[in-house]
């Protein structure tokens, strides 16, 4: 059972992380039927589960000198001005400003990507000054640097060797080939460690918020594996809005859903799965970066917009599901549950 406080925490989480996606996509749907641009919505929703977390423990933890306080309140206004200027995308679509290429972007997409640069880069900031034994206090130190680092390269060998089974199957092997000889490509992969300092926030965002809280939550209710599992779910409909209106197409949307709940199941097992290897929350930041951000980069385009409007089919889901579930939904039947379990049995039958 959960204690007072941490009802309260709890309440205060889904209200957030929950409430605002749900709450902001009236205005995604919105800015869909009107043919703007709502490319905004999707980098904005990833802050709403650590703002949750940032607003749940200031509310209920006045009196413990070891908040970082200062990160957090940080956190929250980063996030205030993200969902501000993602209203005024459609809400004041306004001047358009051209880019290379020929392209034009809308004045406030542009405040708003240049606001997840400049509030990354502030949060940084507020991370070191808040202190070591805050960051330790709250579950954002790194640490166990050489299983971090394996957790990490594991995933990169599990992803590469995915994308190379998918490619090989749907016949796709030269597509994928010639991605691989482009210079871009190699560009854009040197360029990663630039880019994850300059929008780290967002994917923090999501693994504070789903690996770092409610996780150990979930699991103390349901068990280590029924209350990942549940996370996988629930973390899967939270994607809902977006599945509808930014991803595919109202039309598509049940089935971008399902698939999304099948990614975020068989992806958090693995995540929850190496957050309890490492007890290093950076581990599901930065593999969590690496899974959205390989994905533009092996695409023909190697740009964002390949997440937007996306073909998918009910035929697809099998293959997807069997993919998934090969590459990352076996360790759930890794040491590491097992072994934490076993350890909570043996604890209950000493009471």
């Amino acid at each position: 059972m959960y204690t007072k406080t941490e009802k309260k925490q709890l309440f205060i989480f889904i209200a957030v992380a929950y409430g605002l996606p749900y709450l902001m996509g009236l205005l995604l749907w919105y800015g869909w039927a009107k043919g703007l641009s709502v490319s905004a919505f999707a980098s904005t929703q990833m802050l709403y589960p650590a703002a949750g977390v940032c607003l749940a423990y200031l509310f209920t933890c006045r009196g413990d000198q070891q908040v970082p306080r200062i990160f957090y309140v940080s956190y929250l206004v980063v996030t205030m001005g993200m969902l501000v200027t993602t209203a005024f995308t459609v809400l004041l679509p306004g001047q358009m400003i051209p880019m290379t290429g020929g392209m034009a972007v809308p004045v406030w997409l542009l405040v708003n990507q240049y606001g997840l640069i400049a509030g990354s880069l502030i949060c940084l900031v507020c991370y070191f000054v808040s202190g070591k034994k805050r960051r330790i206090a709250y579950g954002m130190k790194w640490r166990n640097w050489k299983a971090s680092l394996a957790c990490i390269g594991l995933f990169l060998l599990l992803y590469i060797a995915r994308l190379v089974l998918a490619c090989g199957a749907g016949g796709q092997l030269e597509i994928l080939l010639d991605v691989v000889k482009r210079s871009d490509t190699w560009l854009i992969l040197a360029t990663l460690p630039i880019s994850f300092v300059l929008s780290f926030l967002a994917f923090f965002g999501e693994e504070y918020g789903w690996r770092y809280f409610l996780q150990p939550l979930l699991q103390k209710r349901f068990g280590l594996r029924g209350g990942v599992l549940l996370l996988g779910v629930v973390w899967g409909l939270w994607h809902l809005p977006l599945d509808f209106f930014f991803y595919v197409t109202p039309d598509k949307g049940l089935i971008q859903t399902t698939a999304q709940i099948i990614t975020c199941v068989s992806l958090g097992i693995f995540l929850a799965y190496v957050y309890m290897k490492t007890q290093n929350i950076w581990v599901p930041v930065v593999i969590h970066f690496l899974n959205n951000n390989l994905a533009v980069v092996f695409s023909q385009e190697q740009t964002a917009q390949v997440l937007q409007n996306q073909e998918v089919a009910w035929s697809m889901i099998p293959a997807a599901f069997i993919l998934n579930g090969l590459f990352f939904g076996g360790f759930l039947l890794s040491r590491e549950f097992r072994k934490k379990e076993d350890a909570g049995n043996r604890e209950t039958m000493n009471i």
